[in-house]
C-alpha cells in the first residue's frame, strides 16, 4: 500500500498538471511582489517622476502678405497677438459635455472680466431685438444649415431642416444629443425635460455655443486648438496662466492679427479676414488641387479673406503653412521636436488705387452729402408737398432729423433706462414709458371695443396697425401661405383699407390662417375666442420686444409734442454722443439756441454725420479710373465701415450695429447698387444713332417739347424743358440734354422695317451697350451686380430709363471708353505682386474687351457736346484743367428724391481719368457733379487740401437744373 501511495505521488509530482501550477503560482507571487512594489513602496516616487510623452503634429501658420496702394502706402497687415485656445482634453463619459461646458463658461468670464472679447464667428448673432438671427440667407444659410444637421450636400437637408430658424438651431446644438448646454427641469433627475440655454444669459449662451461648434469641426484631429479670444491683454495672459490647473486644454499662445490703416475708406476694397467655412474650405482646396499645390492645404481652422482683394487675392496672399512635430508631457508641454518644416510667408499685393486720392474723395462725398441735407432741412414737424411739387422738391423736415437720433440708434436708448442715466435722458425714459403704456391701451381697446375701420384711424395708429400684422406674419402667426389674397376680407384690410384689424384677426382664425403652435395655448383644440385672446397677449408682448416698433413710439412723441427737440438734442450731450464746444453745450441747456439751430450746426461741423442721419441723401460712390489702362485709380462707397472689427473674428455687437444701421454702411454703392444712368446713357445713343445712319452730324431735329410720333401713347413722353429747346443737332442735343432729340433716335431705331417696332429699336441698344461693355460686369476683381440693359419702350430707354440700371463702376468703363475713343478696358485693381523680400513676382498689364470701330468725327462730336455741358456749369468755371462730362438724373419714385449722377473725363484735350460719381437719392445731377469738380481740383492740385477737406458740410452752389 505504501509503494502504491509514493507512485501515486511521484506521478501528482511529475505531472504536467504540477508542473504548470507551480510555474503559474512563481509567476502570480513575483507579479505581486512587482505591483506591490510598484505601487505601495516606489508608488508615490514614480507617481512624481511619472511623464506622459504623446507625439503631436501642429500647424505653423504662415504670416499672410501685406497690401499695399499703388505708391506703396500700407493697407493692410498683421499684428503680433495673444490668442486663447482649448483643446478637448476630456474623457469620453456621461460628465464630459458637462466638464467641458463648465471650464469654457469659466473661460469666457476670464476673459470678458478683463475687457476682452471671446470670438463670435459663428452664423448666429443677438440682433437689435435680442432675438438669434442668422448672419446669412440664401444658399449660405442653407450651407450652415447642411453643417450644423450634418450633411455633405444641401439637398440631403429635410424640410425641417432646411426651415429652421435660428432659435431652433441655438435648440439643436445645445440639446443633450450633442453639446448639452442648458439644465434639467429637475437638476437632481436627469430624466426630466432638459432646457438647452438654461442657466446662461443669452450672450453667454450664444459664445458656448459658438465656441463648442468650432471645436466640434477639428475634434476629428486630436490636439488642435481651438481659437477662443484674439488679441487678449496682457492682464487675461496672466489670469490664464495662474488658473491653468482649473483650465484643461486652454493654452495661450502668440498669434497674428490682420490690421487695416484708415479702415472706413478701404473696407469695401479690402473686405476681412476670417474663419473659413465648409464651402470656401472646398472651393480653396479644390483650387490648390488644380494648381498643383497639393490636397488639404486649408483645414477648418484656418483663417481666409472675406470679400474685397482679401477673398480674391487669398491663395496669393495666404502664404504655405509649415508644421512641426513635437514630443509633449502631459501637461502639453515641449518635451522635444522631433520635425519641423518653417512656413512660407504670403506675397505682398499692390494695388492700382491711391490711397491719398480715395480717402480726399471719400471725405469730399461726406462733405457735400452733409452740405445737401443741411440744405434742404426745413423747421416743420413734416413735409407737406404742394400741388404741382414734384421730387426735387422734397424737403426734410427738422423733427424727421431729431427722430434719426433714435430711429438709427445715435443716441442709446438703454443707456436712457440705466442707472447711470441724466436728468434728460431720464425725463424722455419716463414719457416713453408713460407713452407707449397709454399706445398698448389704445390698441388693446381696438382689439375689444373700438374696432375703428383702417381708414378711419390716425396716421399714427394705422402706422401701428399695419406694423403689427407685417410682424404677425414675419413671425409666422400669420402663415402667409395660407392666406387667400383674393379673400373679401383680406382685400378689404389689405387694399381697400375698410374693415378694423380686430375684424381682420377674427377672420384670419376663422379661415385657419393662424399657427397656433406659436401662441402658447393651454389647449390646442382652444376655441376662437381664446386664440383671439391669445393673439391680443402675443401682439404686445411682440412689439414690447421689438426695438424697431418701440422706436416709432419717438417719432409721435415729437409730432405729439410730448418730448421736444430741445431734449434730444441735451440728450446727444448729455451722451456725449457729440463731439462739440462748451459754449454750444451750455447753449442748448440755457436755451440760447433753438433745437434747430443745434441739430444744424451738427450737420454742418459733421458731428453727425449724413451716414448717422440715415436720410436722403446718405449715401454716394465714386469711381476714377485711368481711361489708358483700366487701371482703378480710386473707388469709394459712402459710408463705410471698420473692418478691423469684422476681421479675425467678427465682433457681434458691431455686426449687429452695422445690420441695423440704416445707411447700410456694409454695402458697396460703387459695385452692388444699380439704378437708372439717366441721361449720362445719351453718349452711347448718340453713337448708336450715328452709326446706324438714322441721324448724322448735320441733321437737326426740333424738339418742341412733346414726343407725339406715336399717336397711340395716351402718356407721350416729354423733354424735361417742357416748352422745347428749339432746333438740335447732336453735339448741342448732348449739351442740353435733349430728351426730344433722343426720344426720336429711339423711335427711327425702331423704324428700319419702316414701321415702330419696339423691338428693333431695343435690340440696337443692346447692341452698342454690349460694345460699351454695359451688357456684363466691369471686370474688376470686387463683387459686382450685374448690369441691365433695357428691354421696355426704346423711346424712353434712350433717354437712359426704362429698366436701364448699372453699377457707378459699370459707368465708369463706359465713360472712359468714350474718353480714349473705343477701347473698352476690363477694370483692375491689381498692379503687381511681390515676394516676402521684394522682388516682383507678377505684373498686370492692362487687358483690352474690344475696341470700338467709329469715325473720328463722330467721337469729336460726342465728346465736345460732353465739353459744352460742363461749359454750361458755372462752377466749372474756375478750374484751369478743361473737363468734359455729362450729368444724369434719374427719378425712381416720387416720394423720393431723383438720383443725381456725373460721368466725365479730363483733360478734355488728352484724357487721362474718367469718373462716374453717383448719389442715390440725391435730388439733382449737379449735385455729384459738384462733387466731382471738387474730386478734379484734388486730382490736378487745383487747390490747397485744406480748402478742400474742411471737415465741414459743404454748401451746395447755386444754378442747379432739373435736367434728366
Amino acid at each position: 500500500m505504501f509503494d502504491e501511495f509514493r507512485e501515486k505521488l511521484i506521478g501528482i509530482v511529475t505531472s504536467r498538471l504540477t508542473v504548470f501550477t507551480l510555474l503559474f503560482g512563481l509567476l502570480a507571487g513575483i507579479l505581486v511582489y512587482r505591483c506591490f512594489d510598484l505601487q505601495i513602496v516606489h508608488g508615490q516616487q514614480y507617481l512624481d517622476e511619472f511623464v506622459l510623452e504623446i507625439e503631436k503634429t501642429r500647424d505653423i501658420s504662415s504670416t499672410r502678405g501685406n497690401i499695399y496702394d499703388r505708391n506703396g502706402n500700407l493697407l493692410a497687415y498683421n499684428e503680433l497677438a495673444y490668442s486663447v485656445k482649448i483643446e478637448d482634453v476630456f474623457e469620453a463619459g456621461r460628465s464630459r459635455n458637462s466638464n467641458l461646458n463648465a471650464t469654457i463658461y469659466q473661460l469666457i468670464q476670464m476673459i470678458e472680466k478683463n475687457g476682452d472679447k471671446c470670438i463670435t464667428d459663428f452664423g448666429i448673432y443677438l440682433n437689435e431685438d435680442h432675438e438669434f438671427t442668422f448672419t446669412m440667407e440664401d444658399t449660405a444659410l442653407l450651407r450652415f444649415l447642411a453643417d450644423v444637421y450634418g450633411y455633405k450636400v444641401v439637398g440631403d437637408l429635410k424640410d425641417e431642416e432646411r426651415t429652421a430658424t435660428a432659435d431652433e438651431v441655438m435648440e439643436y446644438l445645445s440639446g443633450t444629443t450633442r453639446f448639452a448646454i442648458g439644465e434639467y427641469e429637475d437638476p437632481e433627475d436627469t430624466k426630466s425635460t432638459f432646457l438647452a440655454g438654461a442657466g446662461y444669459t443669452k450672450e453667454d449662451w450664444l459664445k458656448m455655443v459658438t465656441i463648442r461648434y468650432a471645436m466640434n469641426l477639428t475634434s476629428y484631429r486630436k490636439y488642435i486648438g481651438t481659437t477662443v479670444a484674439t488679441n487678449v491683454s496682457e492682464k487675461t495672459v496672466a489670469v490664464i496662466m495662474e488658473n491653468s490647473q482649473s483650465l484643461p486644454g486652454v493654452s495661450v499662445v502668440e498669434d497674428t492679427m490682420r490690421r487695416y490703416v484708415d479702415s472706413k475708406y478701404f473696407a469695401h476694397v479690402l473686405g476681412y479676414t476670417g474663419k473659413i467655412s465648409s464651402e470656401e474650405l472646398t472651393e480653396l482646396n479644390g483650387q490648390m488641387e488644380e494648381a498643383g499645390v497639393g490636397t488639404d492645404v486649408y483645414n477648418i481652422n484656418d483663417v481666409v479673406g472675406k470679400g474685397g482683394i482679401e477673398a480674391y487675392m487669398e491663395t496669393t496672399l495666404q502664404g504655405v503653412k509649415g508644421y512641426e512635430k513635437v514630443i509633449v508631457d502631459n501637461m502639453g508641454k515641449v518635451i522635444s521636436i522631433v520635425e519641423r518644416k518653417e512656413a512660407k510667408a504670403g506675397q505682398n499685393v499692390y494695388l492700382t488705387i491711391d490711397k491719398d486720392l480715395t480717402e480726399a474723395v471719400y471725405n469730399i462725398l461726406e462733405q457735400r452729402l452733409a452740405g445737401l441735407v443741411s440744405n434742404k432741412i426745413i423747421n416743420a414737424k413734416e413735409y407737406r408737398a404742394a400741388e404741382n411739387a414734384d421730387s426735387s422738391d422734397i424737403k426734410i423736415p427738422i423733427y424727421d432729423v431729431y427722430f434719426a437720433m433714435f430711429d438709427n440708434s445715435i443716441i442709446d436708448l438703454k443707456h436712457m433706462e440705466s442707472e447711470e442715466a441724466k436728468e434728460t435722458e431720464k425725463e424722455v425714459a419716463a414719457a416713453h414709458l408713460s407713452y407707449r403704456q397709454s399706445v398698448y391701451e389704445r390698441l388693446d381697446q381696438e382689439l375689444t371695443e373700438r374696432q375703428t375701420p383702417y381708414n378711419e384711424l390716425s396716421k399714427e395708429y394705422q402706422v401701428y396697425q399695419s406694423n403689427i400684422v407685417t410682424l404677425l406674419r414675419r413671425n409666422g402667426v400669420i402663415m402667409t401661405e395660407a392666406v387667400d389674397s383674393e379673400d373679401a376680407v383680406q382685400l378689404a384690410w389689405s387694399d381697400e383699407e375698410t374693415i378694423s384689424l380686430s375684424e381682420y384677426l377674427r377672420h384670419c382664425i376663422s379661415q385657419n390662417w393662424i399657427d397656433v403652435s406659436r401662441l402658447e395655448l393651454d389647449d390646442k383644440y382652444s376655441d376662437s375666442t381664446e386664440i383671439y385672446d391669445k393673439i391680443r397677449e402675443y401682439i404686445i408682448a411682440m412689439i414690447e420686444n421689438n426695438v424697431e416698433f418701440q422706436k416709432r413710439f419717438y417719432k409721435y412723441m415729437l409730432l405729439n409734442d410730448v418730448i421736444s427737440g430741445r431734449q434730444v438734442c441735451q440728450i446727444l450731450c448729455e451722451q456725449d454722443r457729440v463731439n462739440i464746444p462748451e459754449d454750444d453745450w451750455n447753449a442748448i441747456f440755457e436755451g440760447k439756441i433753438t433745437a434747430y439751430e443745434f441739430m444744424k450746426n451738427r450737420i454742418n461741423n459733421l458731428d453727425i454725420t449724413p451716414a448717422e442721419l440715415a436720410l436722403d441723401p446718405c449715401n454716394a460712390s465714386s469711381v476714377i479710373t485711368d481711361v489708358n489702362s483700366g487701371d482703378v485709380l480710386a473707388i469709394v462707397s459712402y459710408p463705410g465701415y471698420d473692418n478691423n472689427m469684422m476681421a479675425n473674428s467678427i465682433d457681434a455687437d458691431y455686426y449687429a450695429r452695422l445690420n441695423a444701421d440704416k445707411s447700410r454702411p456694409q454695402y458697396n454703392y460703387a459695385t452692388q447698387y444699380t439704378a437708372a444712368p439717366g441721361s449720362t446713357f445719351k453718349m452711347l445713343v448718340a453713337s448708336a444713332g450715328l452709326m446706324e445712319g438714322v441721324i448724322t452730324l448735320d441733321s437737326q431735329t426740333n424738339c418742341t417739347g412733346t414726343f407725339s410720333e406715336i399717336p397711340s401713347d395716351p402718356h407721350p413722353p416729354r423733354c424735361w424743358r417742357r416748352w422745347g429747346h428749339g432746333n438740335e443737332n447732336v453735339t448741342t442735343a448732348i449739351r442740353d440734354s435733349c430728351n426730344y432729340y433722343f426720344y426720336n433716335v429711339g423711335y427711327q431705331l425702331s423704324m428700319g422695317s419702316g414701321v415702330y417696332v419696339e423691338t428693333e429699336g431695343l435690340d440696337t441698344l443692346q447692341k452698342y451697350a454690349e460694345l460699351y461693355g454695359l451688357t456684363e460686369k466691369s471686370g474688376i476683381e470686387l463683387a459686382e451686380a450685374p448690369p441691365n440693359v433695357s428691354t421696355e419702350d426704346p423711346m424712353r430707354s434712350s433717354i437712359g430709363q426704362g429698366s436701364n440700371s448699372f453699377t457707378t463702376v459699370a459707368l465708369a468703363r463706359y465713360v472712359a471708353t468714350v474718353a480714349n475713343r473705343g477701347t473698352c478696358y476690363n477694370l483692375t485693381l491689381l498692379d503687381k505682386v511681390t515676394d516676402s523680400d521684394g522682388s516682383i513676382t507678377q505684373e498686370f498689364e492692362p487687358d483690352v474687351r474690344n475696341v470700338i470701330e467709329m469715325p473720328q468725327e463722330y467721337w469729336e462730336a460726342i465728346q465736345a457736346g460732353m465739353r459744352q455741358v460742363v461749359q454750361n456749369k458755372v462752377y466749372f468755371n474756375d478750374l484751369a484743367v478743361n473737363v468734359a462730362g455729362k450729368t444724369g438724373t434719374a427719378e425712381e419714385r416720387q416720394s423720393r428724391p431723383s438720383h443725381g449722377l456725373f460721368t466725365c473725363f479730363a483733360p478734355y484735350e488728352q484724357p487721362e481719368i474718367a469718373i462716374a460719381t453717383r448719389i442715390p437719392f440725391g435730388y439733382s445731377s449737379d449735385y455729384a457733379a459738384q462733387a466731382t469738380r471738387d474730386i478734379i481740383k484734388y486730382y490736378y492740385g487745383l487747390a490747397e487740401e485744406e480748402d478742400l477737406i474742411t471737415g465741414t458740410a459743404d454748401t451746395p452752389d447755386e444754378g442747379v437744373t432739373d435736367e434728366m
